[in-house]
């Protein structure tokens, strides 16, 4: 919510790149401002423009300077002074300068502004008043986007988008439109019998009383078609003032480009999303709230890359990551991994690496690594080892592939750290010592008692051929299955099927068995790290 109020504050600086478009003027200085923030903030300007959009000077009468500078500071939620400024030198007293605050406060019908100045003196109370007046100002800008830009947008088809001609002295105060079409399997609805539904919009959208053209509102034709429904294109009116929170839009703005130039009808400038998405973010830079679903969330991020906010991309991260924490927990199942429809972690990966987000980089690691069981033989996996490997520049035979570093790390998470943190792990090495020693005494006895005789490499010895007693334990069960045959027979078995002692004994051979996995990938792909 800050950075909002100080974005808005800092609109009134003059080193700032132009965006007012009225001058108030009192009687001996003039303030370059902004008609939408004016509108959205004054009920007295927003009656007073809406019926003469297209003013440009605005003269208040004889006030000091200093009572009309402490009321827009307000209205640009600005810090308050603590010194109303009066004094030798200036031509008014902090009498005459409070007066004109009070005079100005009601001709504008902002009546909490007397109260601010004087709550001042208390810095807890100021700092409360502050922080709600802070929040009135960004719930004020929100219900006048909502009201204003979202509900001017123009929808129509993306081959008609250019011809869009849209006066600059509107009723909105727009000054740029900004552009995003839909994408290609966006397009159409399909009827019962196969026929495609087409609604054709007019040519040249309504408009409403101001002359504002409104998209969603024109007419539309009920009768289906046989061909699919042409793309569509949606143009949103922006003010530069709040587009240039992003350092994209303030080079282009700030510049020699042609977007920067005045023209008679709106400049068009296309963005590389969808609709729904560029929606999101203008929403982040009018309201500074940036709130979507998981759906959207990897192009919220590409977007957020492309504008140059920072704060959105973070965002989106932590919609993704929060998904999860990387454990089996609120996660796809092992057994089918893409049961989450939204979730490609192949997707996720490429798209931290292109936006160049750790967070993300993280989370993909360890989500792959918490269900490794599922993704290492699969192809995607073994072209996503590939690309990590490709991404290091002159790559040394040595050098380590950072995806497989992180992969690694994780897997020890999950199998190792439980152990190390309860002391268990040194338990089960002496468990599984002293069973090793009982087997190679039991083959040294020549004992036949009918249970399988365990190597210690986990795999069965070859039975003695004595007596003609079948010693081959029973058929093991597949991995598949492997669940089913626990809760059957109560036995714990390890990924490659075998039977294990317990859950923590399987744990560490399934460990084994995974970095094996990963060390044959290595060797097929012949990348050795």
């Amino acid at each position: 919510m800050q950075p909002l109020a100080f974005h808005i504050s800092s609109l009134l600086a003059r080193d700032h790149p132009q965006t007012a478009d009225i001058a108030v003027s009192t009687l001996d200085e003039a303030f370059h401002l902004h008609k939408f923030i004016l509108s959205a903030r004054s009920p007295y300007f927003r009656q007073k423009l809406a019926a003469a959009p297209e003013t440009t000077i605005w003269r208040l009468g004889s006030l000091p300077p200093q009572s009309f500078g402490i009321a827009i500071k307000y209205l640009y939620l600005g810090e308050l002074p603590k010194d109303v400024g009066g004094g030798p030198g200036t031509g008014f007293t902090d009498s005459e300068i409070l007066a004109g605050v009070d005079k100005i406060s009601k001709h504008l019908e902002i009546p909490s502004l007397s109260q601010l100045i004087l709550d001042g003196a208390d810095k807890r109370l100021a700092r409360q008043r502050r922080a709600d007046e802070v929040e009135k100002g960004r719930d004020q800008l929100d219900l006048w986007f909502h009201e204003n830009v979202l509900r001017h947008k123009v929808v129509t088809d993306t081959s008609k988008a250019d011809d869009v001609k849209w006066d600059r002295d509107n009723g909105i105060f727009a000054d740029v439109l900004l552009r995003a079409d839909e994408d290609e399997d966006e397009n159409g609805g399909e009827l019962e019998n196969g026929v495609t539904a087409t609604f054709e919009q007019e040519a040249k959208p309504a408009s409403n009383a101001l002359g504002i053209p409104i998209g969603p509102e024109s007419a539309a034709s009920r009768s289906p078609s046989r061909t699919r429904r042409p793309r569509r294109s949606v143009l949103f009116p922006c003010h530069k003032a709040m587009l240039i929170r992003s350092e994209f839009f303030l080079t282009m703005f700030s510049s020699s480009f042609k977007e920067a130039q005045s023209t008679l009808h709106l400049q068009i400038i296309s963005i590389d999303c969808s609709p729904t998405v560029l929606e999101i973010i203008l929403t982040f830079l009018y309201t500074e709230r940036a709130d979507f679903p998981l759906d959207l969330a990897v192009d919220v991020l590409f977007a957020a890359d492309l504008l140059f906010l920072e704060k959105v991309k973070a965002k989106a991260a932590v919609v993704i990551s929060t998904l999860g924490n990387g454990t089996a927990t609120a996660m796809p199942s092992l057994e089918n991994p893409n049961d989450d429809e939204f979730l490609d972690i192949y997707e996720i990966l490429r798209a931290a690496w292109l936006t160049r987000v750790q967070r993300l980089e993280e989370f993909a690691a360890r989500y792959i690594a918490y269900r490794l069981e599922a993704y290492i033989d699969e192809p995607e996996f073994a072209e996503i080892v590939k690309e990590s490997a490709s991404r290091i520049s002159a790559r040394q035979e040595i050098d380590s592939i950072e995806l497989l570093d992180d992969i690694r790390y994780y897997l020890s998470e999950r199998f190792r750290l439980r152990f190390e943190d309860s002391g268990l792990e040194d338990v089960m090495d002496e468990e599984q010592a002293i069973a090793e020693a009982e087997r190679e005494s039991a083959q040294r006895n020549g004992v036949a008692s009918g249970l399988p005789n365990w190597g210690s490499n986990g795999i069965e010895a070859s039975p003695p051929e004595d007596e003609g007693i079948d010693m081959r334990p029973t058929e093991v069960a597949s991995p598949s299955t492997a669940g089913e045959a626990l809760m059957q027979t109560g036995e714990v078995r390890t990924l490659d099927g075998e039977i294990a002692g317990d859950e923590f004994t399987a744990d560490a051979i399934n460990y084994r068995i995974l970095l094996g996995k990963i060390d044959k990938l290595l060797e097929r792909l012949k990348l050795d790290a």
